[in-house]
């Protein structure tokens, strides 16, 4: 596989110019499933392949797991925003750095994932409830002053669950345990 394949497997994100009802649905029912889809699938591994990275330079399974909780944690903090501000410019952060930490090496994964249990069932019960009017409002991301509407975010996010989703499964398929 090239860099490109491990790094992004799945592709890269790509938002609908015409967002619809369907696609909304879709997103939030991928946010629903994955706290419990990823627990199913690094269930049984060890701590030796958690601490495995999934590409030549790339973050361990145990990193990625944590850093999906840090990341959705910090989205729905977004969505708030969005919904209570006028286009805030949201606060950004050094994911890599954040991964670098302690906690993001050594904790139990269960610890993230039963996190991002809890946070996705109150993500998917606050997002299904949004109005039209809801779903358009905007953040600004500060990287490029880019104007993010909430909808483009489930987008983002059910993206961003598959993508690191398939980080974790593809390197367990080349590593032979599953």
């Amino acid at each position: 596989m090239t860099l490109e394949e491990l790094k992004y497997p799945i592709g890269k994100t790509n938002i609908p110019k015409n967002i619809t009802n369907k696609n909304i649905e879709d997103w939030i029912s991928i946010l629903e499933r994955f706290p419990q889809e990823l627990e199913f699938l690094t269930k049984d591994l060890s701590d030796k392949q958690l601490d495995t990275p999934y590409r030549e330079g790339g973050w361990t399974i145990r990193q990625v797991i944590h850093h999906c909780y840090d990341s959705h944690h910090n989205s729905y903090t977004r969505f708030k925003w969005a919904l209570t501000e006028d286009k805030p410019v949201i606060k950004a952060y050094y994911e890599e750095r954040w991964a670098e930490l302690e906690d993001s090496k050594s904790d139990p994964v269960f610890l993230s994932i039963d996190a991002l249990k809890a946070l996705h069932s109150k993500w998917v019960y606050f997002l299904r409830k949004l109005t039209d009017t809801q779903l358009n409002k905007t953040f600004i991301h500060p990287s490029g002053n880019v104007e993010v509407s909430l909808k483009e975010n489930i987008c983002i996010y059910a993206w961003h669950s598959k993508h690191h989703f398939a980080h974790i499964e593809e390197l367990m398929i080349r590593e032979g345990w599953k």
